[in-house]
This record gives C-alpha cells, structure tokens and sequence, in this order.
C-alpha cells in the first residue's frame, strides 16, 4: 500500500489477509473510535495529520462509512479502503504536507472520496510492471474507480475517486 515501502509486510497471505484484516467484526470499535476522535467524513472535511499512521485512520474511516453508514457490499469496502489508502499515502508521502483533508460524498448512484493536501504538485500515473513494489498507487485508483482526478485549489489540490453504486 502506498506510504508504506520498508515496512515489513506480511508474506504468503495474499487478500485473504486483507480481507480479514477489514472484517466488520475486528475494525468495528476502532472505527467507531475513529469517527469519535476526528469526526465524520460524510459531514466535512476531516483534517488528519500528514504521518504514515494516519493511513490506518483514513482505512477505518471509510470501512465504517461504506459498510456500516451507507450500507455498500463488502467487495465495494474492500476497493474503497484500498483507494483510501493509495491516495493518503501519495498525499504523505509526496506533498510535504503537515495535515490533509478526507471527505466522503454519497452522491446519486455514485460515491465521492477526496483527500485535499495543501501542494500544488500534480500526481502522475505511471505504468507498473508486476513486480514493482512502488508507485501503484494511482494505477490501482485508475483500474478500480470508475472515474478518477485533481481539481487544483489556489492553494493546493485535491485527489478524487468515484465508484458508481446502486441507489438505495
């Protein structure tokens, strides 16, 4: 995931892991403890600060929104986590940053997510090989969203991703 090279990750698991890892059941309390502390992304903005920890915030975040608040299937979860994930960690990683936004939209037959960062610098798509350990962020945004880009701000940017989804 990005922000996270030179951390060990575990080996041989594959998205079992990542499956269980984000089971409604274990990351409930933390989430819920989540949304206490920095407030709902539904409702505004959520300023988180700029560190590599904040990504598991952000994870927790969107996993009780989509699943729990808005009612989505689990494999919609999943990908929205992921994306969550990619795009706070170009936003810590790249921007220099000291805090970014979160905010997460339920728009007709569509979910918004936005991570505003206050750098003007633009994320790039790059082409990944298989075995590249890095720089997937944005390709996995670009293959799992349907709709993805940057609406610079005067001063900065924010990153977006939209998933289509049935209205309830």
């Amino acid at each position: 995931m990005a922000g996270l090279e030179g951390t060990e990750q575990p080996r041989g698991h594959g998205r079992a892991t990542a499956a269980a890892r984000w089971s409604p059941a274990i990351e409930d309390e933390h989430a819920l403890k989540a949304l206490e502390l920095f407030g709902n992304p539904t409702e505004r903005e959520i300023l988180l600060p700029s560190r590599p920890e904040s990504a598991a915030t952000a994870r927790r975040l969107a996993q009780v929104v989509v699943l729990r608040q808005w009612g989505l299937s689990p494999k919609t979860t999943e990908d929205v986590v992921l994306l969550v994930s990619e795009l706070v960690g170009n936003a810590v990683r790249h921007t220099g940053a000291r805090i970014f936004g979160l905010r997460m939209r339920r728009l007709r037959g569509r979910i918004r997510v936005e991570v505003r960062d206050p750098s003007r610098g633009l994320p790039c798509l790059m082409p990944v090989q298989e075995m590249d350990l890095s720089g997937r962020g944005l390709f996995l945004v670009d293959k799992l969203s349907d709709r993805w880009g940057v609406d610079l701000l005067p001063r900065g940017k924010t990153t977006w991703f939209e998933m289509r989804v049935a209205d309830r």
